[in-house]
């Protein structure tokens, strides 16, 4: 982010994206990951969301703390940290989670 003589912030488009894409790829690889050890630990109903919920939150700390808290410094708003993919990887965590709920609970 480059500032202008009216100390406007100006946030290269380039990587913005690049951040917003690492988001989603993080979002996603916990998604599948927390979709498995839900399915393992046999999390079933409202538990299950929970749990995955509980992922999203501890990424979104874990992404604020790695911006050192600077969000307007990679980001162009908070709700890309907070929010970006995090219904996008629901439909991941489910497929996952019921997989290996079925592997390993049921055959």
């Amino acid at each position: 982010m480059a500032a202008t003589g009216d100390d406007v912030p100006i946030i290269q488009a380039e990587n913005l994206t690049s951040n917003v894409r690492s988001i989603l790829y993080s979002r996603t690889f916990l998604s599948i990951t927390g979709g498995v050890v839900a399915g393992i630990w046999g999390f079933t109903g409202l538990t299950g969301f929970f749990f995955y919920f509980l992922i999203m939150m501890v990424a979104s700390l874990g992404l604020l703390t790695k911006s050192k808290f600077s969000v307007h410094t990679y980001f162009d708003s908070w709700s890309r940290i907070l929010v970006e993919g995090v219904f996008g990887g629901l439909m991941s965590f489910v497929l996952f989670w019921t997989f290996a709920y079925d592997i390993v609970h049921i055959f």
